[in-house]
């Protein structure tokens, strides 16, 4: 670590040693107080936010870092779905085309509207606390309520809502722009309607930013005479119109850069009109008058309620959105778009690809004008004609609504659409073996069109049908009813129709994933899945067409002749940057056991940028994964819906199907060997289909320097360019050298660069959809290398240097003598390369999961990467849309980086070296923070001799506890300040703002250590040793110690009271050092993906509760402990088997979104509500906005970790290449807090590689509040970073659970103690030097970091890295430190206060308050029975009852029984945590999560007695029933969904059925 000079002799020699008897420091409990629900006002925002006057509290804030003349933060640069808002929530619809007379029925919208009021807990507030995040209703338009503005002649008219200004003036100057627009495209203008509104009702927030709400009517255009009965002429020329509007307003001047520039138009139809508004859902209809009108009748409602992760209001978020109404969000986002703006450009090409003459986008009225319009021109690129079609600046629903409402204008159905835009998983779906038609449906389109993918209940109407689809994984619940009188209730949550009488109802079902369902609204047929996909599937003879003109590449065994000699091979492996390791670690175990390598102990190596070694280009990008508002997938339990397929060749229009549509050649997989490529090149003869095909070389002489790269990637994009118009279908884009010759006088463009380069370039002159791109390359054998070149264009790799390099491998001595000695299978040369390419595809569908995408087609192109490093040329030049937020490397300095790669440049001089990238490599590998080496200087400062353990401690004085040394600690801390550059926060020194002060004027080493924590390493992880002397060592400071996942033993819970003279305890006789009075029990007990050990008992022994949504070393993926580690006593915890590997599904499984996690943190706060709960996120870009959305949801704490965090066993590629370093995120995260009002809602905790007191100081200047030690806490006990972790063959006992190891652990409490208070009296010398005495004052303080020129002149790479930018999007809270206490109660820390479910709640009171099931507790011994009425709002009902047996009892001691009767529909997470004696009936119905957690007892449910419908054939539960029960009985007389006790451990159960 760095320090100014200044600072270093400040503190030279003035670190205090702890004392040699520290005295018992009880950990800080948590007091209980009356918490709040997201509903009640927060009075302290409310008072800044007014004060401001406005709404936009960020822009109100002060920069806390200086930037240069014209530089703008980039903190949150970004497409608006990825960083400025997520959003998820509640939707449904109700359809009834027989009751009422032709414009339906009043009853309809009230339903609706009550089904709206009972998903508000499905959605969220702002920072008031009152202005809602939105919501919305989509009917058929009231033409009774709008009768003064019909005509005979016109009975009909469009119909436009839309928002405008407030301010009169502006008003009255758009309304001419709307009326001109109108006027000019033929459309008679009836009139305008000021829509009846009461602003009184909305919150602060959304009142300051409501726009003024204006209705407007127009006839059909006379030329439309010949329009069709379903008057869609009429309707493209409304949606053509709306599109004019804005561009109109612009060239107008009509803008204006305050907040009340707000234009949107909400509808433009004949046929829907949409209500929406940032608002609860109970205000909706008190906003808006016309929805309490009678004369407001409809025969279909849609509504939405929604839940966004930030808190500025912009009131066009709400939904529904035009079309449709979306719950989800699409995690590919970026490539949708790019891809759509590629396919907009190629429309209006000819076949010789040049611009069509006929494409005239002048006349927005005519029939087929308009049709051609929509079909088969470019309405994305003529910005002075028509609203782009997409925009990254939309959210991720608003874009794809626009796709959607395209494809319908263009003569596809809705049903149709959305089939094609979010595809079913259809290989090998057995519901789909007798509807062949449908399959080919699927296969057709997924050719042309890749998936928007990613967890979605999408609800839709074109106003001619009404219908809601699922995606691929069914991860969003989605329940309907049909009854007697053909109304159909599509609904999030089953029961929001309180007063629905059960005998009405003739059925009851679910949407499975993928499925559909459809209402005709002209005929009101009600079309079940196959029934609608068949008869969309029958429109066209899309198997015939496929049978004609598609090619298909299945795999082929790989050719075993050898490329190259072994001489040219390892030269030009070099070249290629391949070390010894990667043969060693990932060669030989990807094509010897067809599996990725794992390992341990996280990434301590430097950033790529910072690193004074070469690295390839894919080290400097960091995969993104899912957290919170969507979630990873499982790639084992999951593949079924998985599909690495790929096509090549011309894409033809989505828009106006054709057999041409089918002419592609299919891959089986994107890894292709030498055989496959030649039968690539096979289908280049016209009698096998003509697939044009051209190869471009990416290398160039090596005498042009590094300026080279330049002019040969502009020939590069030049030829592909030229290629493709001249009719390539396939291109190659590959560095293949011929021969030694070649590799000696060329270099290459890295194929990262190039592929970028190349896509994008094709993208802008539209024509990439024309061809598909191979990168044949050398330099790409790890995983994450497919992922980057596929992800970043590319639909296929010809790794020719990999699959030489399995032949090489195959080939030596060293791995025959292996195979025939069986330390490795036997597999002949062909076996092994396809080992490696099913261990490569393996890893690619694990990266695809982490992300929760499903489809190749989908990632390819979809940029889902942050890049760190890389400058704005390389990421304008190839990368463009990818966040780089430091900066970085120029093209040269790539090229510079690429040669020293070259065999020649490197000391071993024409030999493979080995880089230690992965494994420390002493003396001449790059460096690692953690090493032996750094152990040694640590262990020498506490007194710690790693030879004295339990065999021999006795013979030793206070058990070979050494006194601390502070010399040493200077030493250890020395070698810290002079080593290589590795983090970010390397290159940050402090700049005080005042001058020092004595050290006797700072705050105290003990309050300071309070705010110290431990990892979340779990027991099985640990030894038993390693994890009780950590909690123990962090509780007597005070701190907080963290179990992680896994469980704990119950001995844990109790003080330790039986320690002798000698430190022993008879409870834990396998510890020493101990004192009485010591506690072992986690302060934080963590509860995450597997749900290992836990139980009631382990919720209620908690004082905080921690939701692990990712973990930093393998973010998007769970837990991972491999078979040798589970001993019996680790078994028994996790409730698993001795020596079966546990790994965990990702986390969490049962977590598909923001509402979601509320529902597991109402749960925790539901067992124990004297408990705190904390949720663990990862570093990585949006992580501001996610964080803001956790804070909605109620927790107390968030915890951010860097992606260099530690771990026990995890795949290499996600040590390496998964999460983003804490600085990036913790600074992220505390300013979208803190700009959206929600900073005071939570403590931020920080983690991941923290090792030194300038570590705390700097991450506390960036906001984190608490620091959680990991690795660093492990050496401190006596770790020798052997890096075994995974093996179990720990020397020192600190990772392995075999008896003879766990017997050399050298480590006691008071180590850890000593290393702790060093750290801490760093801390206060470095306060002192800057100048103040209490560390609150220097939280968010980031005016007091500055980036230290003498250390970024140390990068050897490149000059081109700049922090400013991104650091001065932390705000200045120099002046404003209310954050730092509690929303609730300013006069509080805000750890004393912990958050309290509200309403939802009450009935979970209402039972745990029963005096008759209190006595029965009491007593233990008993019977007591209670009857009661529960309701769709009414959640985690039971779990606060479970929660008082297990305080007073445990899991097994309550000898009473009560027995809980319900009736009605049940909430989410009903029956939660019930344990032994406790017994559940409910009549009626329930949703997600019923018997979440279960540890025992009875769970019964039932259908209504008087249930018009047969119960073994509907739905009683919803999803992820059961996840994580231990025990129990469980019985449903009805259905459950798909993943119905998926992470079940113990619990009986019976159902009727799951899934379909």
């Amino acid at each position: 670590m760095r320090f100014s000079r200044g600072v270093i002799a400040a503190m030279a020699g003035a670190i205090v040693a702890p004392p040699l008897v520290w005295s018992f420091v009880q950990p800080k409990s948590i007091s209980s107080h009356t918490g709040h629900s997201s509903k009640i006002t927060n009075p302290a925002f409310l008072n800044t936010y007014i004060s401001k006057g406005s709404h936009d509290v960020s822009s109100k804030l002060q920069m806390a870092f200086k930037l240069e003349e014209g530089e703008t933060s980039n903190m949150f640069d970004g497409p608006r779905a990825l960083v400025k808002e997520r959003d998820a929530c509640g939707v449904g619809f109700i359809a009834n085309t027989k009751s009422g007379e032709e414009f339906g029925t009043h009853k309809v919208l009230q339903q609706g509207l009550v089904a709206l009021d009972c998903m508000e807990h499905r959605g969220a507030c702002g920072g008031d606390g009152i202005s809602g995040d939105g919501a919305g209703i989509m009917t058929e338009i009231p033409w009774k309520l709008f009768s003064e503005y019909r005509s005979e002649s016109c009975p009909k008219p469009g119909v436009g809502m839309i928002f405008l200004p407030r301010d009169e003036g502006r008003r009255d100057a758009v309304k001419k722009v709307i009326e001109s627009v109108c006027k000019s495209n033929e459309l008679e203008f009836i009139g305008w309607r000021e829509v009846p509104v009461d602003k009184d009702v909305l919150g602060p927030m959304a009142r300051d930013a409501a726009p003024s709400m204006w209705q407007f009517f127009v006839k059909a255009p006379k030329r439309l005479d010949n329009d069709d009965e379903s008057r869609d002429g009429f309707e493209r020329t409304l949606y053509l119109v709306r599109r004019r509007f804005e561009v109109e307003r612009k060239l107008r001047g009509l803008e204006w850069n305050d907040d009340d520039n707000e234009v949107y138009v909400a509808s433009f139809s004949s046929r829907t009109i949409v209500y929406k508004g940032m608002v609860q859902s109970c205000v909706l209809p008190k906003f808006y008058k016309d929805l309490s009108n009678t004369d407001y009748t409809t025969r279909f409602v849609i509504y939405h309620r929604r839940f966004s992760t930030n808190t500025s209001p912009r009131w066009p978020l709400a939904q529904p959105m035009r079309v449709v109404g979306h719950n989800g969000e699409i995690n590919t986002l970026l490539g949708n778009v790019n891809w759509i703006k590629a396919r907009e450009a190629s429309k209006s090409l000819t076949e010789g690809n040049q611009i069509d003459p006929n494409c005239d986008v002048q006349d927005l009225v005519d029939y087929d004008s308009t049709e051609n319009i929509v079909t088969m021109c470019n309405t994305q690129d003529i910005p002075a004609v028509l609203e782009p079609l997409i925009d990254l600046n939309r959210s991720d629903s608003a874009n794809l609504d626009a796709v959607f409402e395209l494809m319908c204008q263009s003569r596809h159905r809705a049903p149709c659409a959305l089939m094609a835009l979010v595809p079913t998983a259809y290989n090998n779906e057995p519901s789909l073996a007798d509807n062949p038609e449908i399959v080919d449906f699927y296969k057709f389109h997924g050719g042309l069109l890749e998936a928007w993918d990613g967890p979605a209940l999408l609800v839709f109407s074109d106003g001619k049908s009404i219908g809601a689809s699922l995606d691929r994984n069914g991860l969003r619940p989605a329940r309907y009813s049909i009854t007697k009188d053909g109304s159909v209730y599509m609904m999030s949550e089953t029961g929001v129709i309180p007063d629905m009488d059960e005998a009405e109802i003739v059925e009851k079902g679910r949407l499975g994933p993928g499925q559909m369902i459809n209402v005709d609204l002209q005929t009101g047929e009600f079309k079940d899945n196959i029934k609608i996909k068949s008869e969309i599937a029958s429109r066209h003879p899309y198997g015939e067409w496929i049978s004609n003109q598609r090619q298909d590449v299945k795999k082929l065994d790989a050719s075993s002749e050898r490329l190259y000699d072994d001489k040219t091979t390892t030269f030009a492996q070099a070249t290629f940057g391949w070390s010894l390791e990667d043969i060693g670690m990932q060669i030989q175990d990807m094509a010897g056991s067809a599996k990725e390598t794992t390992y341990s102990m996280g990434d301590d190596a430097p950033q790529a940028v910072l690193s004074e070694r070469p690295h390839t280009m894919y080290n400097y990008f960091k995969q993104r994964f899912a957290q919170v508002t969507n979630p990873p997938i499982d790639p084992l339990r999951e593949g079924v819906v998985m599909s690495l397929g790929m096509t090549l060749g011309k894409k033809e229009s989505i828009y106006k199907v054709s057999e041409k549509g089918a002419r592609l050649i299919h891959l089986e997989s994107p890894i292709l060997n030498s055989e496959e490529m030649k039968q690539v090149k096979v289908f280049e003869d016209e009698s096998k289909g003509g697939f044009k095909q051209q190869t471009l070389s990416t290398r160039y002489d090596i005498d042009q320097g590094p300026p080279g790269i330049k002019a040969a990637l502009q020939k590069l994009c030049d030829d592909a360019v030229e290629q493709v118009r001249a009719g390539t279908e396939v291109l190659i884009l590959s560095d293949l050298a011929k021969d030694q010759s070649a590799l000696d006088n060329t270099t290459y463009i890295p194929p990262l660069l190039a592929i970028g380069a190349v896509h994008h370039r094709l993208i802008e002159e539209g024509l990439r959809m024309n061809a598909g791109i191979i990168v044949e390359t050398g330099a790409a054998w790890s995983t994450h290398h497919f992922a980057c070149l596929v992800g970043y264009g590319a639909n296929a790799v010809h790794p020719y240097m990999a699959l030489e390099t399995v032949k090489q491998w195959h080939s030596s001595d060293k791995t025959k003598k292996q195979m025939d000695s069986g330390k490795l299978k036997k597999a002949n040369v062909q076996e092994a390369q396809e080992n490696y390419r099913s261990a490569v595809e393996a890893g690619m569908l694990k990266i695809l999961s982490k992300m929760g995408i499903s489809l190749l087609t989908s990632y390819s192109g979809a940029q889902i990467f942050e890049a760190i490093g890389l400058g704005e040329e390389v990421i304008d030049t190839s990368f463009k849309g990818t966040t780089s937020r430091i900066g970085g490397m120029n093209l040269e300095e790539i090229a510079s980086e690429t040669v020293m790669m070259r065999p020649e440049m490197a000391a071993a001089k024409m030999k493979l070296i080995n880089n230690g990238y992965y494994k420390p490599v002493p003396k001449m590998g790059e460096y690692h923070v953690n090493s032996s080496d750094l152990a040694k200087l640590l262990h020498d400062a506490i007194g710690l001799d790693k030879k004295i353990n339990q065999l021999n401690r006795d013979e030793h004085e206070n058990d070979g506890v050494k006194a601390a040394n502070v010399a040493n600690y200077e030493i250890f801390k020395k070698s810290m300040e002079t080593a290589p550059l590795a983090n970010i926060r390397d290159l940050l020194d402090f700049e005080s703002d005042r001058p020092s002060i004595p050290i006797t004027d700072v705050e105290s080493v003990e309050d300071i250590m309070k705010r110290f924590c431990t990892g979340a390493m779990s027991l099985g992880a640990l030894s038993r040793e390693a994890h009780e002397t950590l909690a123990i060592a962090v509780n007597r400071v005070g701190g907080k110690s963290n179990s992680g996942e896994g469980g704990e033993d119950i001995i844990r819970g109790k003080p330790i009271n039986d320690v002798d003279e000698n430190g022993r305890s008879e409870t834990f006789p396998h510890l020493a050092g101990l004192k009485n009075g010591d506690s072992a029990n986690s302060y934080i007990h963590q509860v995450a993906s597997g749900r290992f050990g836990v139980t009631p008992e382990f919720l209620v022994t908690a004082k905080q509760l921690e939701i692990k949504m990712a973990q930093g070393a393998k973010p998007g993926e769970g837990g991972q402990l491999p078979g040798p580690k589970i001993s019996e006593y680790i078994a028994g915890l996790r409730a698993s088997k001795q020596g079966v590997t546990l790994i965990s599904p990702p986390p969490h499984h049962d977590i598909y979104s923001i509402e979601d996690l509320a529902q597991l943190i109402h749960d925790l706060h539901a067992v124990n509500e004297k408990a705190g709960v904390s949720v663990k996120l990862v570093s990585s870009i949006g992580i501001g906005t996610v964080a803001c959305g956790v804070a909605k949801a109620n927790a107390d704490v968030i915890q951010i970790s860097g992606g260099d965090g530690g771990t026990g066993a995890s795949p290499l590629s996600s040590i390496k290449h998964a999460g983003c370093p804490w600085e990036l995120g913790l600074s992220e995260a505390h300013s979208a807090l803190l700009n959206n009002g929600l900073r005071d809602r939570v403590t931020l905790r920080v983690d991941g590689g923290i090792r030194t007191g300038r570590d705390i100081a700097i991450a506390a200047m960036m906001g984190a509040e608490e620091f959680g030690f990991g690795t660093i806490a492990m050496i401190a006990e006596g770790c020798v970073m052997a890096r075994v972790c995974h093996l179990n063959t720990c020397p020192v006992g600190v990772t392995s659970q075999k008896e003879e190891l766990r017997k050399k652990f050298p480590g006691t409490p008071e180590h850890v103690v000593n290393f702790f208070y060093f750290v801490a009296e760093e801390v206060r010398q470095l306060m002192a030097h800057l100048g103040y005495s209490k560390f609150e004052d220097i939280i968010g303080r980031a005016d007091l970091l500055a980036e230290s020129k003498a250390q970024t002149e140390r990068v050897a790479k490149t000059k081109g890295i700049k922090l400013g930018p991104f650091f001065a999007g932390v705000p200045d809270s120099a002046n404003n430190r209310s954050f730092l206490k509690s929303n609730e109660d300013k006069s509080s820390a805000k750890d004393a206060i912990i958050h309290k479910n509200g309403f939802s709640s009450d009935l979970d009171r209402e039972i745990s308050s029963n005096g008759d099931f209190k006595k029965v507790i009491e007593d233990n011994e008993g019977t007591s029975i209670a009857n009661y009425v529960i309701k769709n709002t009414d959640r985690s009902v039971c779990a606060m009852l479970a929660g008082d047996i297990a305080r007073a009892h445990g899991n097994r001691g309550f000898k009473g029984r009560i027995n809980v009767n319900l009736n009605g529909s049940a909430g989410q997470s009903f029956g939660a945590f019930v344990l032994p004696g406790l017994s559940v009936r409910l009549e009626g119905e329930a949703n997600d999560y019923v018997g979440k957690g279960m540890n025992g007892g009875e769970i019964v449910i039932v259908p209504d007695a008087n249930a018009g419908f047969i119960a073994a054939e509907s739905s009683i539960v919803g999803n992820a029933c059961l996840y994580g029960a231990t025990g129990g009985d469980f019985h449903a007389n009805g259905r459950a969904g798909e993943r119905f006790a998926v992470r079940n451990s113990g619990a009986y159960a019976v159902v009727e059925g799951t899934g379909d």
